[in-house]
């Protein structure tokens, strides 16, 4: 029975690769959570981002971060582990058609901010699906902290979130996992630590999900 328990423990170990696009306030706790997982999980976290921190990065700030710093290396500089369990690559860069083909995830979470990011958002999913990858992403977290969080396919929703429309007509209509509070820029409502805590451990969860079933049918294939 000992045997067969260390050989189930042996098998519970990290695997794949989860890519991070957009290390900002929801883009890093989501990196420590995934960083925090035992048995299982990522053996690889590619976290990408081209903004520095700067003085309303609070939460950085908290965990130590200096001024000026690059988000995906401070990222790098979080995480503990040996690189051998898991290892965080970082790219302090923005996605663009030149560095697309950096992207490597077997899953694929996408939470950049600022601006109108669906079109840079659209080709990261075409490129993530092209290589067989799954994808999650984002359309709207604004709220003050109690709010009802959906996440289900894209092809579930129907037309009244503006985001997920954009996302459609850049031609982003199936097997992309989409999160929401269904509160955008126009409700006029904050976008609260609470909140980004909540959507951070549901994005987490569904991504460990994804790369649990990208894992088996790697092994399978």
């Amino acid at each position: 029975m000992t045997d067969e328990i260390q050989k189930m423990e042996d098998r519970q170990v990290p695997k794949g690769r989860i890519d991070l696009i957009g290390c900002g306030r929801l883009g890093l706790r989501i990196a420590i959570n995934l960083m925090q997982v035992h048995r299982g999980g990522p053996k690889i976290i590619g976290a990408f981002d081209g903004q520095k921190i700067d003085g309303g990065d609070v939460i950085f700030t908290l965990y130590g971060a200096e001024i000026g710093q690059n988000k995906p290396d401070f990222i790098k500089q979080l995480c503990t582990h040996s690189e051998e369990f898991r290892n965080i690559i970082s790219y302090p860069q923005y996605i663009d058609d030149e560095n697309i083909d950096l992207i490597e995830g077997d899953v694929v979470i996408i939470v950049i901010a600022g601006g109108n990011t669906i079109p840079t958002a659209a080709k990261i999913i075409k490129h993530a699906q092209k290589r067989g990858a799954k994808t999650i992403g984002t359309a709207g977290i604004f709220g003050f902290g109690n709010e009802n969080i959906e996440i289900k396919d894209i092809s579930e929703y129907d037309e009244s979130n503006p985001a997920v429309e954009e996302l459609r007509k850049q031609g982003i209509t199936e097997n992309h996992l989409v999160l929401t509070t269904n509160k955008l820029i126009r409700d006029k409502e904050p976008v609260t630590p609470y909140t980004l805590d909540e959507v951070a451990k549901i994005i987490t969860m569904n991504a460990l999900k994804l790369l649990r079933d990208q894992n088996d049918k790697n092994s399978n294939s």
